[in-house]
């Protein structure tokens, strides 16, 4: 990870077409970064996904991690349910998702024809194809299930069986007891999906939206991606790649920050 982070570096500040030697050019690419409007509409489409698919995803591990935490009949293949989305690779995870959110004869829009629900237009209407970019996302939640499963069966069982004892509900002991002893766990596995999704976003905004309409999902990596292999622009999209390091590790420190804060001011406060 070090030798191309080093690269690429040192090309952003050249201009690079892969033919011939790089040519230093100081900040003339940091220059052209500030004024690139189509780069930060495609942030800002990244930034959009995110924050829809985050949370849908964190909510979907921690839930599906507190109701298949106790062995009951089928907990078993339960667990294995939550998990298989993530051992599909992702390019034929994204191909099936193209095939359920086909206008023509995808399932997803005919089953919602059939009870008479409006179809958001899936692959030809900009905010339809972003909920289908975040369709396509959400489900591959197997290593955040993982954690957080684990997580939950660390709390000693002696706790939820004093709160039973002294009349407690469930509802009590999920939210007084289950809920804040993971929550540091949850914390990280927001800030690791953060990454995580604005990284795994340009497999499916590729091959199922292909950044459409209207560049509607043209996502910042699937930016980079065709500026470096289709323009050949590589110096260029060095430095974009570098930005967007710095985008992602600035977001993913955020929520890293705003935990301490509240964890020092609640110390205060006892």
């Amino acid at each position: 990870m070090l030798v191309p982070l080093v690269v690429a570096s040192a090309l952003a500040f050249t201009d690079y077409y892969g033919f011939t030697a790089p040519e230093f050019t100081g900040g003339d690419n940091l220059g052209r970064l500030v004024g690139d409007g189509a780069f930060w509409e495609a942030v800002g489409v990244s930034a959009v996904v995110a924050l829809l698919v985050v949370p849908l995803r964190v909510g979907l591990a921690v839930g599906a991690a507190l109701l298949l935490a106790r062995r009951r009949v089928g907990t078993s293949v339960g667990r294995v349910a939550a998990y298989l989305p993530s051992v599909i690779p992702d390019a034929a995870w994204a191909l099936l998702w193209l095939w359920i959110l086909n206008p023509l004869y995808g399932p997803l829009p005919a089953l919602l024809k059939m009870f008479g629900l409006p179809d958001p237009g899936f692959l030809t209407t900009p905010w339809g194809a972003r909920i289908g970019l975040v369709l396509v996302m959400v489900f591959q939640i197997g290593e955040a299930f993982t954690v957080a499963l684990a997580a939950r069966m660390a709390i000693p069982v002696r706790l939820h069986e004093a709160i039973a004892l002294e009349g407690g509900s469930p509802w009590f002991a999920m939210t007084r007891v289950t809920l804040p002893l993971m929550a540091p766990i949850v914390i990280v596995l927001a800030v690791r999906d953060m990454v995580v999704v604005v990284q795994n976003a340009f497999v499916p905004a590729l091959l199922v939206t292909d950044g459409g309409p209207a560049d509607a999902t043209l996502t910042a990596p699937l930016l980079i991606y065709r500026r470096a292999f289709e323009y050949g622009e590589l110096g260029y999209a060095s430095t974009l790649s570098i930005t967007l390091l710095v985008l992602t590790g600035i977001a993913a420190a955020l929520p890293l920050w705003i935990a301490a804060r509240l964890a020092a001011r609640q110390r205060t406060r006892a």
